[in-house]
């Protein structure tokens, strides 16, 4: 259950619980009404007489009354006709909000900046929203609320406050912000570095934006760069049966430290070359496949280099290449089809 449909299921409670004590509703009604109320909270997972709760999903001071009837104000300005033209043929120009309405709306957007401060973004959330109701030619509450959307994680829904903001008033610098942090942030890039750059166009001694701009095209490049790197290269097969399958096993040690010339000290193997190592790790995932692995823990040969491993004396490779049950060993997993094939 989202923390947005149970701040409108508790709003709801209250005004079915105020009307109650308002006695709104009639006297028959209320026993049927209270046991409603029990339903959807518990439906909802939202209890009225947890004060936690309480604190954290009510929307007060506005009611869901007070909001719908914003709703309602709101509706009537956008489908209401354009006033008549006069009887002198001059015609009015349709107005934006009054000035009750603009000063309702700051504080609005007030509160919804108090709430930030409070990391309580879904409250700012719905306090910017109600200034956009009462002004939405404001082009600062877009931007607050892409703000607040990005602060708890939404970037989508920032990338679409911060695009109003501009259709609003493309001259208003801190929406290619917001929109380019938001880009940057759902790891569209290019998308990011754009926004920043149409920003710096109008204010070009931006710091923000400068930097803004210079990390996305950071992340451009290496994109870029990864996207471009050749293949893991294919080690081919020095041979074909036990010559092939002996000659890439002792390559593969060797190139892991084991041939007493690199890797760790005292002859122990390099792990960073064992793990970047393209044939080991394809041994590892064909052994596991089909079972090799018991089999290789069961091999003798193996079981008592372990033990030298463990006690500090590492085997040299000629030691390793001279036992029988490791020739057969890398005859199994270097040969056709092994580590050493040709790649697919």
């Amino acid at each position: 259950m989202s923390e947005k449909q149970q701040h409108l299921v508790y709003a709801i409670i209250e005004f079915l619980n105020q009307s109650i004590q308002e006695g709104t509703v009639k006297a028959d009604d209320q026993e049927g009404l209270e046991v409603a109320i029990q339903c959807i909270g518990e439906a909802f997972g939202v209890d009225p007489s947890n004060q936690q709760q309480a604190q954290k999903l009510s929307v007060k001071p506005a009611t869901l009354q007070s909001i719908f009837d914003v709703f309602i104000k709101t509706r009537a300005k956008v489908t209401s006709p354009g006033p008549q033209a006069s009887s002198s043929g001059s015609s009015s120009q349709p107005s934006g909000p009054s000035a009750e309405d603009k000063a309702n709306a700051e504080k609005f957007k007030q509160t919804g900046n108090a709430q930030m401060s409070q990391k309580q973004y879904d409250a700012a959330i719905d306090f910017y929203t109600k200034a956009i109701a009462l002004d939405p030619s404001n082009p600062v509450y877009y931007s607050n609320r892409a703000a607040a959307h990005s602060s708890k994680g939404d970037h989508l829904s920032a990338v679409g406050d911060a695009e109003k903001a501009i259709s609003v008033d493309s001259k208003f610098v801190k929406a290619y912000h917001r929109l380019g942090h938001a880009q940057y942030s759902l790891g569209d890039f290019k998308a990011a570095a754009s926004a920043f750059d149409r920003g710096l166009k109008l204010e070009p001694g931006n710091a923000g934006l400068k930097s803004g701009l210079q990390n996305a095209k950071e992340r451009i490049s290496d994109d870029t760069a990864v996207s471009s790197s050749p293949s893991d290269a294919q080690t081919p097969s020095t041979g074909a049966g036990a010559g092939a399958g002996l000659g890439g096993m002792a390559d593969m040690l060797r190139g892991m430290g084991m041939g007493g010339s690199s890797g760790g000290g005292g002859g122990m193997p390099d792990l960073a070359s064992m793990m970047n190592n393209p044939q080991l790790m394809a041994m590892a995932q064909q052994m596991a496949a089909n079972g090799g692995l018991a089999n290789l823990l069961s091999n003798p040969g193996v079981a008592n280099m372990m033990n030298r491993v463990q006690s500090g004396n590492m085997p040299s490779m000629e030691e390793i290449m001279s036992d029988p049950s490791l020739r057969s060993l890398a005859d199994q997993f270097s040969g056709p089809g092994g580590p050493g094939a040709a790649g697919q």
